[in-house]
């Protein structure tokens, strides 16, 4: 059941701030007749209607003047096991229709600091994949110029890479929070450098990462052998495996992790195969034993207070899911990094 809470600025509109500078948040540039972007709330328009665009919020043809602009990536050209999250980025959005501005286990309540819109998706090229890292890239650097942190839907992780290049020419190397199944770094798949298991290597070799704040949660499976997750740790990567997580809270783990980073910019990429199959089979490299949704969201809230300059949610793969529910899942972590960016208030907890 819906409340029934208008709020001003809930019609599709976008507001854009003008005269602001690159690296400027927009709110600085705001006067009371520009409001923030609402998400379409359910009293407005049904849920099942409206834009589909990330939680209904108003679409912009770029990144000027927002302080977030949600980003798809709909690509599945650098999978190697089952496909589909081409359709992730699309299937996100519809389910994150259900989603509200005010988060009530938080506080956080991002639209009322924060510009926010749905700029859409990178024109890839599909039978592609080494242009469309370079496509990537380039729409990375566009979004940046404008000062915007972007949020991500993928697509396969290959994507990450090309926003690392991006990231680094505006940020430097950043710490890294990574949370997925698998590790991401393999030289090469089928004698190809570029492919969704081997980011991180490219990332390592470009000089994208803060090599002693690169963090890999929630790593299990079969291997080729008992060396596979040993690559990072050699670069002096902290590598926690799922069972290292099983049966407790990573509030403990992300504080340490919080210490360790301390103010660098860092970069938050969330693999929906993290999360255990019983909650998240939506996905196209499947592992059993990994993460509840209530640890995968005690990592993205105990982000709060990093100094995070982009994130994404990839690996969502629609035809393994006809309920909806891993894109729903997808969705609601989304929203979750949204209200730990830079800028968000949290409410104190006693």
């Amino acid at each position: 059941m819906e409340p029934d809470r208008r709020r001003t600025g809930a019609k599709l509109h976008v507001s854009l701030a003008p005269g602001r500078t690159p690296g400027q948040p927009a709110a600085k540039h705001r006067s009371p007749a520009m409001p923030f972007n609402q998400p379409l709330g359910g009293n407005d328009m049904p849920r099942f209607g409206g834009p589909v665009t990330f939680m209904r919020l108003p679409a912009a043809a770029s990144a000027q003047g927002l302080d977030v602009a949600f980003t798809g990536i709909p690509m599945d050209i650098g999978t190697s096991n089952r496909p589909g999250t081409r359709l992730g980025p699309r299937q996100i959005r519809d389910e994150s229709r259900m989603l509200r501005p005010y988060n009530m286990a938080t506080g956080a309540a991002p639209f009322d600091h924060l510009q926010c819109a749905d700029i859409g998706d990178v024109a890839i090229n599909t039978f592609d994949l080494k242009k469309s890292v370079d496509i990537i890239s380039a729409a990375y650097d566009g979004i940046l110029s404008h000062g915007a942190i972007p949020l991500t839907m993928g697509g396969d992780h290959t994507l990450t890479w090309p926003i690392l290049r991006a990231i680094k020419k505006k940020h430097g190397p950043v710490a890294l929070i990574h949370v997925d199944a698998h590790a991401d770094i393999n030289d090469t798949m089928f004698g190809e450098k570029v492919a969704h298991g081997c980011p991180f290597r490219r990332a390592w070799e470009d000089g994208l990462l803060q090599n002693d704040k690169v963090f890999q949660i929630g790593l299990r499976g079969t291997g080729y052998g008992p060396d596979d997750f040993d690559w990072g740790r050699s670069q002096g990567w902290t590598v926690v495996q799922a069972e290292d997580c099983w049966h407790r809270s990573l509030a403990p783990l992300m504080a340490e992790i919080r210490a360790r980073i301390g103010d660098a910019p860092v970069y938050l990429t969330y693999d929906i195969d993290s999360l255990d199959p019983a909650f998240a089979p939506g996905t196209g490299t499947v592992e059993p034993g990994g993460l509840t949704i209530w640890q995968g969201l005690e990592i993205v809230r105990g982000c709060a207070g990093l100094n995070l300059v982009g994130g994404d949610l990839v690996e969502v793969s629609p035809p393994y899911d006809t309920t909806g529910n891993t894109a729903l899942i997808g969705a609601n972590l989304l929203y979750e990094m949204l209200c730990v960016l830079p800028g968000v208030p949290q409410r104190k907890r006693g």
